[in-house]
């Protein structure tokens, strides 16, 4: 069979036969008396075992391997192949993300589109330094995707970059919260934790009060403090059970008792809050430590009660929680003398 009549019932064009014959993938079996080239059934079948694993992936110099060497077994092609076409799609899958996120952009030129591609860039950079810098770099006139951002915020653990990036996020004007609601459900604790921080900056978007109240309830208890503490900071009186007991465990227990004192300010709080801390004082009469905490925490709030309290507690049978209470109620009086804000009298715990 000559090499116009494979090339048509083969459907391999006869420029790649040639190419076939000259790497040694295919070589005709025979020539005729004019030199042209002669193909035999067993040739033809070659031809589409070439084919077939071409289909698969494979490069010329991969199939001749896999054709003539009597070691090369079928499993280890496969594994390969495997690995590859895994390599490719995330290579594919990446490709489309940053695809996605130039067209998030709403593009209206190829200034903005640059821009997003160095951004991209800069966020894919292995260098925090760089990374740092293209989160805070802004093209004028020129705004980054939200969902870029919030990605990046999801995987970045440098704690520099983090911040740099939840910053920018913050000011993209841009919706994120749906990238970041994907992290809050994430398996991986760290990226939890790195969507409640950021969505505790995007105070006036929407949906994101609401994932920060689902965070309360999460089983990491960083994810449940800053959570706690962007809901207190947003006047948010639920809040303040998580952050008593923030304060109990020294979990960020001086951040909570500020925002606990911000929260009793507001109207019927302050003697909620007050008796939650007292309850918690004379629950743990046997930890200096956690008395000392709630002590620190109790100066924070306004009213009448808190300085009895205070005065009460310098009492306390240990010294070290005696001499912080009576150096806090001195602190607590000079603080009230401006506008004292009365509160409902309490039962105290004993000294």
């Amino acid at each position: 069979m000559l090499i116009g009549e494979v090339a048509r019932r083969s459907g391999v064009s006869t420029r790649m036969l040639r190419h076939y014959d000259a790497l040694g993938l295919v070589r005709p079996t025979d020539r005729t008396s004019g030199g042209y080239r002669e193909y035999s059934t067993g040739d033809v079948r070659r031809i589409f075992y070439v084919e077939s694993l071409r289909s698969l992936g494979l490069s010329l110099k991969q199939i001749g391997r896999a054709l003539e060497d009597p070691d090369f077994t079928p499993s280890a092609l496969v594994s390969d192949l495997i690995r590859w076409t895994a390599d490719r799609l995330d290579r594919e899958r990446e490709l489309l993300e940053r695809l996605r996120a130039i067209d998030a952009a709403a593009p209206t030129d190829w200034h903005d589109v640059l821009h997003v591609v160095e951004l991209i860039q800069g966020l894919d950079s292995t260098s925090a330094a760089r990374r740092q810098q293209a989160a805070l770099t802004r093209t004028e006139g020129a705004s980054a995707p939200a969902e870029l951002l919030a990605g990046a915020v999801l995987v970045e653990s440098d704690p520099n970059v983090a911040g740099a990036l939840r910053w920018a996020l913050a000011r993209s004007g841009g919706d994120g919260v749906p990238t970041l609601a994907v992290g809050v459900q994430s398996t991986d604790v760290d990226v939890r934790r790195r969507a409640v921080l950021a969505i505790a900056e995007l105070s006036a978007a929407p949906g994101a009060t609401a994932l920060l109240v689902e965070a309360l309830n999460d089983p990491d208890t960083r994810v449940r403090g800053h959570a706690a503490l962007a809901l207190g900071r947003r006047g948010m009186a639920a809040a303040a059970p998580k952050l008593i007991r923030m304060v109990v465990e020294g979990s960020y227990d001086v951040d909570a008792g500020e925002v606990l004192g911000s929260l009793a300010r507001q109207p019927g709080c302050a003697e909620r809050i007050t008796t939650a801390l007292v309850d918690e004082l004379a629950a743990h009469t046997a930890d200096p430590a956690t008395r000392i905490r709630l002590t620190q925490a109790l100066v924070e709030l306004p009213g009448t009660t808190v300085q009895e309290l205070l005065r009460h507690l310098a009492h306390d049978d240990n010294r070290t929680v005696a001499l912080v209470a009576s150096a806090l109620a001195e602190v607590h009086e000079q603080n009230s003398r401006s506008g004292p804000i009365a509160s409902p009298r309490l039962d105290l715990p004993d000294a």
